[in-house]
């Protein structure tokens, strides 16, 4: 490898006096009572915030190339053409075991070569994992492997969403990042259809949302929420409870779990045809029985189970396309028909978990265009998913009920105080 020593060096000399300068400029700020751990400390501080970047690598010493991977592009490949040779490769995706895997360098992500000034070779090779975390190769004698995470930042935020359009478009014409939106349908599966929200229905929530750099990142704690619609209101209640994985609870302390998802898609759509005795088929122009519900949605679109349950039959149906029927106790049965694929593994006999991916939506069998055609027997006779009652899960225990209601009402209280705020905001703006 072809170095230039002499600037290398000099190079390196530069970043040693300007520790030194910051060394003395803390002697100075920190004065006679400070410790030499405290200087210690704030020098660690300072010296890496002015001496390296945002990935802990030495400013200055380097010229930086960034590029995006390619649709054809290996973690292999891309270093190959910058000169990294082939043992080396191997010894790093040998010293990456569970930091990175290179089978998931991802298309469109962005990676930076550091060349020394006058080099040809590279010293460091970062790849841009997510928009928080960064992989940064060591490509020097040692070669090594290391996370740099970004900064990230938590805030408690209110916001109260009224349905107009969907509850994607509304909840960002609200000012919330759409991610709350994912949060909330996975809150509410069970007992809300979000393909069945109404013009005026609405939701307030308390919710913790982290971001980087500020841009949303994550939606983290929903405190506290409520939803309004159909004659009915669901408030739900962030509470961890020893011993078990939930985490939103009903008012009574009921689990926000139940037996059944109230819907076997979890991305937002429409419901195209519903449950009928009496409906003419699109393509016979035959008026006869629809025992469904039909969601229209893009192909591909993943298929839940809303339930555990028995594969007991997957297989080309006619009409219905290809189709899968799970058997989930002694008194229900669902089927989910047109699918354009099958989920890998999955066969007559496979045990299944709610929620998990069973198929994907398409057009096969009869159909005019994709869609997933649901179907609920209970006891054998069908009957209309939309209207499914399903049982909670177990309750909050006894002995945690007080600590609960406790809980509950300090939420509820601390909900009420960002409503509060909100509306004495809007009024001295209208004021003004």
């Amino acid at each position: 490898m072809r170095r230039n020593t002499t600037k290398r060096i000099f190079a390196m000399f530069l970043s040693k006096v300007a520790v030194f300068m910051i060394f003395i400029v803390l002697m100075a700020a920190c004065g006679e009572n400070a410790t030499s751990e405290d200087i210690s400390d704030e020098m660690q501080r300072l010296t890496k915030e002015v001496v390296t970047d945002r990935f802990g690598i030495p400013r200055g010493e380097y010229r930086v190339v960034e590029g995006k991977v390619g649709a054809k592009d290996y973690f292999s490949t891309v270093l190959h053409s910058f000169g990294v040779p082939h043992n080396q490769v191997h010894n790093l995706v040998s010293k990456s075991q569970g930091l990175f895997d290179a089978n998931t360098f991802k298309t469109g992500h962005s990676y930076y070569v550091y060349l020394p000034a006058e080099g040809e070779d590279p010293d460091y090779f970062v790849y841009q994992k997510d928009n928080i975390t960064a992989v940064v190769f060591d490509l020097r004698d040692t070669l090594a492997v290391s996370l740099v995470n970004k900064q990230v930042d938590v805030e408690q935020k209110y916001v109260e969403v009224t349905i107009a359009s969907s509850l994607w478009n509304d909840i960002q014409d609200a000012g919330a990042s759409p991610l709350l939106a994912i949060k909330l349908s996975e809150i509410y599966a069970w007992s809300v259809d979000f393909f069945g929200l109404q013009k005026g229905d609405s939701f307030k929530v308390l919710y913790n949302e982290h971001s980087c750099e500020g841009e949303p990142t994550d939606i983290g704690e929903v405190w506290y929420s409520t939803f309004t619609g159909g004659g009915k209101s669901i408030e739900c209640i962030y509470f961890e409870e020893e011993g078990t994985s939930n985490r939103y609870w009903n008012a009574e302390g009921e689990s926000m779990r139940k037996s059944f998802l109230k819907s076997p898609l979890k991305y937002f759509s429409r419901i195209s045809s519903g449950f009928t005795y009496a409906r003419r088929h699109p393509i016979t122009r035959v008026v006869r029985p629809h025992t469904g519900v039909d969601y229209a949605a893009p192909t591909g679109t993943p298929v839940l189970t809303i339930g555990d349950g028995v594969v007991i039959e997957k297989g080309y149906k006619g009409g219905g396309g290809n189709t899968v029927k799970i058997r989930h106790n002694s008194v229900y049965t669902t089927a989910y028909l047109h699918l354009s694929r099958y989920a890998s593994g999955l066969k007559v006999g496979s045990r299944v978990s709610q929620g998990q991916v069973i198929g994907y939506v398409g057009s096969t069998g009869m159909s005019t265009g994709p869609h997933l055609d649901f179907r609920v027997w209970r006891n054998g006779s069908p009957i209309n998913p939309l209207k499914m009652e399903s049982p909670p899960a177990e309750p909050i225990k006894e002995a945690h009920k007080e600590k609960f209601e406790a809980s509950r009402d300090s939420l509820r209280y601390l909900a009420s105080n960002f409503i509060l705020r909100k509306y004495y905001y809007d009024y001295v703006l209208d004021l003004l």
